[in-house]
């Protein structure tokens, strides 16, 4: 029987001897809540925060959020705006590999932190690494965050685990500089110039394979980052944009590696603005995976004593030499692309410690070749040497 004195709602009991619930929507259409209660109480304190929730304006129509999560997900991938193709498919993976197996199935608003929590420790309990739990946790967050601040479907994000989003990868190798001209003396002579603009150019694999005769200023000794090689698998390859609005970039090279480049289009490049500087010896372009088969990549840096090395590392090892002159915060970022000054940070990080260990170095040499003070002698010590 229906209780009839309440002002907002109704209380049923059924035959069953639990209560339900059912309330006018804003739109004046009656929505039932989602369980039924053992005690009259708890339906009663139901009705009041969902009152409550309407006047305050934070109400959620729960037949919204009974869409899948999957759908949702696959839904938000195809409508994200600016998404490189390349983001495309690795967020796709991440959701088929990682995410929809376990929560894919689950409505909007049946997600709770307790159950994002017991998805993360499944995924590391079935061996994802910890890098890979965090790259899926934190597409989950993005996606669940739209579904808070623009669809207005959640009203506060689940995932809010404390260091989730944390991969703690390890530190990537860089190399000396002795160790670049090794690397390059193991290199086929058509690929040489290929690894010294992308050390010394800081340059990204897509950014330097997309490099044409048009962007290559011998005279001021520049290249122009315009576009970047897209690589995404079973695709062919295209040539898109850069990573970011700031990888549009001009990067300085040495003189010494300027003329290794003008060598190099002398030798392979055909006099035309659009030909792309680096290529396969058939002329057609090169993909990162064929690269490494074409110059013998492993066996290349196993050589120089350097196994395992990425071709990434070429650019982490040009920020590196590039944070060690000295250049300031802005000027780092413009040379290696970057919107964020996060990453430029960490390579002044790593130059501010090696300088520290420097002026260590120092106060050791000091110590050493200053002579002992007497105790009756104050005035003798640092001064003493100095002057």
């Amino acid at each position: 029987m229906a209780d009839k004195r309440r002002r907002f709602g109704s209380i049923r009991k059924r035959e069953s001897g639990r209560y339900q619930v059912r309330y006018p929507g804003p739109d004046g259409l009656l929505r039932s809540a989602p369980d039924t209660f053992v005690r009259k109480s708890d339906a009663e304190r139901f009705l009041t925060m969902i009152e409550a929730q309407m006047m305050r304006g934070e109400w959620v129509d729960p037949v919204r959020t009974e869409i899948r999560l999957k759908d949702y997900a696959e839904r938000w991938i195809t409508q994200r705006p600016n998404l490189r193709p390349r983001t495309v498919a690795l967020y796709r993976w991440t959701l088929t590999k990682h995410i929809t197996p376990y929560l894919g199935g689950v409505p909007l608003g049946k997600l709770s932190t307790a159950l994002v929590r017991e998805w993360r420790a499944n995924l590391l309990t079935d061996g994802v690494s910890v890098s890979g739990a965090a790259k899926a946790y934190r597409l989950l967050r993005a996606v669940l965050m739209t579904a808070v601040n623009e669809d207005e479907l959640l009203r506060k994000n689940p995932c809010r685990i404390s260091g989730a989003d944390q991969e703690r990868a390890a530190e990537r190798p860089t190399l000396t500089l002795h160790e670049v001209f090794a690397l390059v003396d193991e290199m086929p002579d058509r690929y040489r110039a290929l690894v010294l603009v992308a050390a010394f150019g800081c340059l990204r694999w897509g950014e330097v394979a997309a490099l044409q005769r048009k962007d290559v200023d011998l005279e001021a000794g520049v290249v122009r980052v315009r576009q970047s090689l897209v690589e995404v698998r079973g695709e062919p390859l295209t040539v898109g944009p850069p990573k970011s609005r700031a990888g549009r970039r001009q990067v300085t090279l040495p003189p010494a590696i300027v003329s290794a480049v003008a060598d190099h289009l002398a030798a392979y490049v055909v006099d035309d603005p659009e030909a792309f500087v680096f290529t396969g010896s058939t002329g057609r372009l090169i993909w990162r995976g064929n690269f490494n088969q074409l110059v013998s990549w492993s066996d290349a840096v196993t050589k120089i004593g350097r196994r395992g090395l990425h071709f990434h590392d070429l650019r982490h090892t040009g920020n590196t030499l590039a944070a060690s002159t000295g250049a300031s915060l802005r000027d780092l970022m413009a040379r290696m692309g970057h919107d964020s000054p996060a990453a430029a940070l960490i390579y002044q990080h790593a130059t501010s410690q090696s300088d520290r260990a420097i002026a260590d170095a120092l106060g050791a040499a000091i110590d050493k070749a200053r002579p002992r003070q007497d105790p009756d002698d104050g005035a003798a010590g640092v001064g003493a040497v100095v002057s």
